[in-house]
C-alpha cells in the first residue's frame, strides 16, 4: 500500500469507515517467493461472514482522457505483472482466499450516479466508486493491450459481465443512509 497514492489512501479510508478488518501491505520492495521476486499486493481484507480477500487496487479516472476530450469508458487495464503477482499470492495463502482487482474510479466533476449506488465514497474532496473482479476470471478473459508496457485488459462485454460492486465480495452491501464523506 502506498499512502501517497490517493486511490490507495481512499481505499484504506473506505475500509476503515466500514470497519472491515484489513492489513495494508508495504509495497516499497518486492517480496521473494522462493527464488523469484513477486509484485506485492496492496491489502489483505477480512469481510463478513468469512470473506478473505487479497486485493490489488487499480486507480482509474472516469471519464478518462483530457477535460476537452473525455472518454466515457470504464478503463479496466492492468499489468501482466499485477495478475501474475496476485495469482502467486493466492497460491501462497491457499484455499479460502479470493484474489481481487479492485478498480477504484475517481469520479470527475459533473459525473452523477444514482443516489442509491453502493460503494460510492468521498475522501479528501474526491469521489470514488469501487468495482472488483476476481483475478482468475480476469486472467481467463484478458487480452494483450500493450506489449511494450506489459499491459492487459478486458473487452467491454467481458468487463460488464464479470465486474461486481466491491460489497459483493465483502459479504453484503456497505450501505449507508447517504454517501459517506471521510476527512481524516
Amino acid at each position: 500500500m502506498d499512502r501517497s497514492n490517493h486511490y490507495e489512501a481512499a481505499f484504506e479510508a473506505y475500509l476503515r469507515w466500514h470497519r472491515y478488518c484489513y492489513v495494508a501491505v508495504d509495497e516499497t520492495r518486492r517480496s521473494m517467493l522462493g527464488d523469484r521476486l513477486v509484485k506485492s499486493l496492496d491489502f489483505i481484507v477480512y469481510g463478513e461472514p468469512a470473506a478473505r480477500l487479497l486485493i490489488d487496487v487499480k486507480g482509474r479516472r472516469f471519464p478518462s482522457g483530457s477535460p476537452d476530450r473525455p472518454r466515457r469508458v470504464w478503463e479496466c487495464w492492468s499489468t501482466y505483472d499485477d495478475i501474475e503477482g496476485l495469482q502467486s499470492w493466492l497460491g501462497l495463502f491457499g484455499s479460502g482466499y479470493t484474489g481481487l482487482l479492485v478498480f477504484t474510479y475517481q469520479l470527475m466533476p459533473g459525473i452523477e450516479l444514482p443516489a442509491n449506488t453502493l460503494d460510492l465514497f468521498t475522501f479528501r474532496g474526491r469521489r470514488y466508486l469501487y468495482r472488483a473482479i476476481e483475478v482468475h476470471d480476469y486472467q481467463a478473459h484478458m487480452r494483450l493491450r500493450s506489449p511494450k508496457w506489459g499491459t492487459v485488459s478486458l473487452n467491454r462485454v467481458d468487463f460488464r459481465r464479470l465486474v461486481q460492486p466491491l460489497y459483493h465480495f465483502l459479504g453484503g452491501p456497505a450501505a449507508m443512509p447517504e454517501e459517506p464523506v471521510f476527512q481524516p
